[in-house]
């Protein structure tokens, strides 16, 4: 076996190619960049439209809770076999070429690259039979709605379906007033994450993609002439010819200044600047891209984010962890494609787990870490010399946090890894799980494009191992 180097340590990136050592996209480093945050943040309408909802809201919201989701979503698909639900006595075309570990929770094995996952395994909980039928990725919609219609490949008002981040913002709201309720970190394409649907763009995440990135016109602007309307009007006129007029923009005039006033006030600001945590925080973490993504939801969640999810992923296809084999390029196979992800993984994962519960918020921040679903039993799929292809039928996920009970293994698949053995867990069950945490309402509906009444739970009920 290849010797295994220690991630975000200084050593080689497992991305170098990607050049992920280069700041972009969330890293704020100065009063421009949260300008040009603050006018992608309009244009999306992520802000304004989160001032329109509270000078709207029900008297049935949920008053801020101060409980908040972190979803570190694995894009495209993580074998399960290879990860967290090993199979040590299987033959080797079905165990694949990685060792396995012990874990501080009785009875449970995980993959040699995992061993600091392992070492924290008291404070998680493995599910081992998550069911991920119907699920896809470009759009990875299913399990981030927790609705199998969320399937846009082959139902066409699949799209629409929103967002679990969006019913939580919509419900619950922020936990701080100048912070966005959802924000979605290292977007590498639209496909990769659901957004606000049938409830239109105003409950989309807000996407830090844009931060310091879209709408350069406003670069030089003066910060003073910033909070002027009819200057703000002017430069939307270059640009709002690329925005959905029917969506993007209905806010503007009502809640323009109190937007701006959002995303230029100190507490964002200071939350998006990874450059004001102390230099032995950051090298906790890592340098990796990634890691930093992980140290940025903490810092989120913490200054009043309710939602934050994390692209994990490098490419825009569909996604870093769709290892179909390692002559199927960009994807590698178990090998070559996995293996360097993991201690990445293990580290990010691991630190943010660590730190939450140091700074006394792991109770109130639930972390899941998941991909859209798991991979074939055997190795050397598609003609391939050890990938894996998609497989909707049984996968694996982390839950930490969140005041819950871990420490435990739910579910179990077949000898090879093939199905469910035992205590399906649905998407519904995720979704119910997570608005349990965030205390909106399981019996929530909302409603279509042709005003029909929709569940935001289907089929699910909160985890009960959990409680």
């Amino acid at each position: 076996m290849a010797e295994q180097r220690p991630a975000c340590a200084g050593h080689p990136h497992a991305f170098d190619w990607l050049r992920p050592r280069i700041r972009e996209g969330v890293v704020s480093a100065g009063r421009r960049s949260m300008i040009k945050a603050s006018v992608a943040g309009l244009a999306g309408l992520s802000l304004p439209g989160l001032l329109a909802r509270r000078a709207a809201a029900s008297p049935a919201q949920a008053a801020p809770s101060g409980k908040s989701v972190i979803l570190i979503w694995m894009t495209g698909g993580p074998s399960h076999i290879d990860t967290l639900d090993v199979k040590p006595q299987a033959p080797a075309e079905i165990r694949g070429p990685f060792g396995t570990i012990e874990t501080r929770t009785p009875g449970l094995r995980v993959c040699e690259y995992l061993p600091q996952t392992a070492a924290i395994s008291d404070r998680l909980t493995v599910i081992r039979s998550v069911d991920p039928e119907k699920s896809n990725h470009q759009p990875n919609q299913v399990f981030q709605t927790g609705n199998r219609q969320a399937a846009p490949r082959v139902n066409a008002n699949g799209a629409q379906y929103p967002a679990i981040a969006s019913i939580v913002a919509k419900h619950h709201g922020p936990n701080h007033p100048a912070m966005p309720a959802s924000v979605a970190l290292n977007v590498k394409d639209p496909t990769h994450i659901a957004w606000g649907g049938y409830l239109g763009k105003k409950y989309d995440p807000f996407d830090a993609r844009n931060v310091g990135k879209l709408f350069t016109p406003l670069a030089g602007l003066p910060f003073e002439r910033i909070h002027d309307r009819q200057t703000l009007r002017d430069r939307f006129e270059r640009i709002e010819r690329g925005l959905d007029r029917s969506g993007s923009m209905d806010a503007l005039d009502d809640f323009q200044r109190q937007a701006i006033e959002l995303v230029t006030g100190r507490r964002a600001q200071h939350a998006f600047d990874l450059a004001a945590e102390s230099a032995e925080v950051r090298e906790r973490y890592g340098d990796h891209d990634w890691c930093q993504q992980a140290l940025l939801a903490r810092r989120l969640v913490e200054s009043g984010v309710s939602f934050v999810t994390i692209d994990l992923s490098n490419h825009t296809s569909s996604g870093t962890w769709d290892t179909h084999g390692d002559n199927i390029p960009p994807y590698g196979g178990i090998w070559n494609g996995l293996r360097p992800l993991l201690p990445v993984f293990d580290r990010l994962y691991s630190t943010l787990i660590t730190d939450l519960g140091e700074r006394g918020l792991l109770d109130d921040v639930m972390v899941i870490a998941m991909g859209e679903f798991g991979r074939s039993p055997t190795l050397g799929t598609q003609g391939s010399t050890d990938g894996r292809n998609h497989w909707p039928y049984v996968m694996s996920m982390l839950l930490a946090g969140g005041g819950m009970r871990h420490g435990q293994v739910i579910g179990e698949s077949e000898h090879d890894g093939g199905h469910i053995k035992s205590r399906p867990v649905t998407p519904g069950d995720l979704a119910a799980t997570i608005y349990r945490h965030m205390r909106v309402p399981l019996d929530t509906m909302y409603l279509d494009f042709r005003g029909r009444p929709l569940a935001a739970v289907i089929d699910g009920a909160p985890l009960a191992e959990l409680v």
